[in-house]
């Protein structure tokens, strides 16, 4: 029930995230000091592009750049900042769906721990009950030894009779 609400949540997220984008890129161009700010983004972010387009194709590096015009750096800086913005809530998202996932998994890996651990004490226990079975059909081997194959004999007719109710004194329990 919740997986499917995050994840509309999530995406609800990334589609509010465009209008307040475009609204960030509209906004960045009217105040002064934020105007400034960005122009200057724009220009560094300019020249990097500049010199990497450069480097890729083997042109000199070492020539002056010629910066943007105001206008073209502060569109430049708004779709940048837009960008940025919907990469980051993307990010943002993104990360929490993994740990999300991750507490899922561990939680799951703890239950399998949890289960492994009661069949291993299950198995524990039944492991002590067959040595003790063992035990007692060693004793009564041995009990049967002592008396010979009439000891045998007479050990199942005082098992026969003992059901029967008819000599309470042979049960196999005082036997053992």
């Amino acid at each position: 029930m919740i997986l499917p609400a995050v994840k509309l949540g999530t995406l609800a997220l990334k589609t509010f995230c465009k209008p307040i984008a475009n609204r960030l890129k509209k906004e960045a161009g009217l105040h002064p000091r934020f105007r400034q700010f960005i122009i200057n983004i724009a220009q560094a972010n300019h020249r990097f592009t500049t010199n990497v387009q450069r480097r890729i194709y083997g042109h000199s590096t070492d020539v002056a750049i010629r910066p943007l015009n105001e206008e073209k750096a502060v569109q430049a800086a708004a779709e940048l900042l837009g960008e940025l913005f919907v990469f980051t809530v993307a990010g943002t998202a993104l990360i929490f769906e993994v740990q999300r996932s991750s507490r899922s998994e561990a939680r799951k890996e703890e239950l399998r721990k949890q289960e492994l651990q009661a069949m291993k004490q299950r198995d524990e226990e039944l492991e002590r009950e067959v040595q003790l079975l063992k035990k007692k059909l060693e004793e009564l081997e041995q009990l049967a030894k002592g008396r010979g194959i009439a000891g045998l004999f007479s050990f199942r007719h005082a098992q026969a009779t003992n059901n029967g109710n008819r000599n309470p004194s042979l049960t196999p329990e005082k036997i053992v």
